[in-house]
């Protein structure tokens, strides 16, 4: 299954609003323009000026300076489109040159329009139809020339496509650069600020864990938008602790509840005549026994732990190993325990702590093969039990510490007790594992800086 990249909300948002402010610019533009334009202050190109252009493009100088036409191919498709297009080119020395029947009101007027620049000339509402004219000085290769000509055609799109693009780079394009730097500078920090509460929401959620009951996300600086999502996971979270706290209710129940005919069925059997069957049904309810230790035991670890006080490793593991030595003996093993220093002081749990050694010498009695010797020993940096039994296969050396995980499903008890090893190493900044040996199985509880020799 193949995950969908992420999107960035910055660069989402950055997107998104250099491409709303450029389509808001564009249309505030083509509607200012559209004004402009509809109130005379900006001059739309004119059919004349196309003429104009080719006209003066066709203008040369003679031998004797005097004006004289060539035939363009731009000319030369003005008059295609307006065979009646009439001109007169003028110089301030007199020389003209013309085409075209040029109307007789017209061709008086070029000397009373040499200090205009440009003019339109036409006839006002009422009088009888006639056609106008437009006049504008325009510089040639030749000097100054006054070029009027008869009004009409039609303007290319291109000229208006040019005039348009022109506008558009001169207006929109510096200020659509402009406030699209503003936003890629500034919706970053924007961002950054308006997530700041869910930035902090999400490093309580990074707290959380199995030890903390009752946490809740803050609400207080998460963006409204979001608070939906943090009430969720914040109702989830209550949910989770409400269903673990039944669970621990349910074990602690059940754990006290199997006790009392344990004890009951202990008692009986104590008092049967001495044998082989009678031996094989103590041990059955010692394991019973310890099964309902053990699920106490969890039921334990999730409450809160009593402050700690100083304890001594060394004692701690001679006094369970001697509690536990009839155990063993009884089903066929020798056990002993070895230390390589006199006192290891660390701060703990003593009670917990006792479990976890009772724990480990009870899985090597069940899972050591009821034969050779199980050792405990305590050195500066861990502490360990030892016994000649088959071992665990490296496969299983992670999962073994998972909780009711057995390495053959057809062996006794319920794979609790080196879950349990393990949390309570973890509650005192330790770790456990299993290490290679050539005798059996090797579990050792590393408890690091936390411990000092005394």
């Amino acid at each position: 299954m193949t995950t969908a990249p992420r999107t960035s909300l910055r660069w989402l948002l950055v997107r998104r609003l250099v491409a709303l402010q450029a389509m808001v610019l564009a249309i505030l533009t083509v509607a200012w323009i559209g004004t402009l334009w509809a109130g005379g202050f900006v001059v739309p190109p004119e059919p004349e000026d196309q003429t104009i252009g080719a006209i003066r493009d066709a203008v040369a100088r003679d031998e004797s300076g005097g004006l004289t036409l060539r035939q363009t191919p731009m000319l030369a498709r003005q008059f295609a489109a307006m065979p009646e297009l009439w001109f007169l080119v003028r110089d301030k020395s007199g020389h003209s040159v013309s085409r075209g029947e040029v109307p007789a009101e017209f061709a008086r007027i070029g000397d009373s329009l040499d200090a205009i620049g440009q003019a339109r000339l036409g006839w006002t509402a009422g009088d009888a139809p006639h056609g106008g004219a437009r006049m504008r000085w325009v510089d040639a290769p030749g000097g100054p020339l006054q070029i009027l000509a008869g009004a009409g055609g039609t303007v290319p799109w291109h000229r208006f496509a040019g005039v348009v693009a022109a506008l558009m780079a001169s207006i929109i394009l510096p200020v659509t650069v402009v406030m699209a730097l503003a936003t890629l500078i500034a919706t970053p920090m924007v961002v950054r600020r308006s997530l700041a509460g869910l930035a902090t929401a999400a490093a309580e959620a990074e707290a959380i864990d199995i030890d903390r009951r009752g946490t809740q996300l803050p609400l207080d600086l998460v963006p409204s938008e979001i608070v939906p999502l943090v009430r969720a996971v914040n109702d989830a979270l209550r949910r989770l602790d409400e269903g673990l706290e039944r669970r621990e209710l349910f074990l602690a129940n059940a754990a006290h509840e199997v006790r009392t005919p344990i004890a009951i069925l202990q008692t009986r059997i104590e008092s049967l005549d001495l044998g082989p069957q009678t031996a094989r049904l103590l041990e059955d309810m010692k394991r019973l026994s310890t099964l309902a230790d053990q699920l106490l035991d969890v039921e334990r670890l999730g409450q809160t732990a009593a402050p700690w006080v100083a304890v001594d490793l060394v004692d701690i593991a001679r006094r369970t190993t001697a509690d536990l030595a009839p155990l063993a003996i009884a089903a066929g093993y020798e056990i002993g325990f070895e230390t390589t220093v006199d006192v290891l002081t660390m701060p703990g749990d003593e009670g917990a702590l006792e479990r976890a050694i009772a724990n480990l010498i009870q899985n090597a009695v069940q899972y050591g093969g009821r034969r050779g010797r199980i050792l405990v020993r305590v050195s500066a940096s861990e502490l360990s039990v030892i016994d000649e039994g088959p071992g665990v296969p490296s496969g299983d050396r992670e999962r073994v510490f998972e909780p009711f995980y057995r390495v053959s499903p057809g062996t006794r008890g319920a794979g609790l007790g080196l879950n349990l090893v393990r949390e309570i190493a973890r509650l005192h900044g330790g770790r456990v594992e299993i290490k290679d040996s050539t005798t059996g199985a090797h579990v050792a509880i590393m408890f690091g800086a936390r411990s000092r020799l005394r």
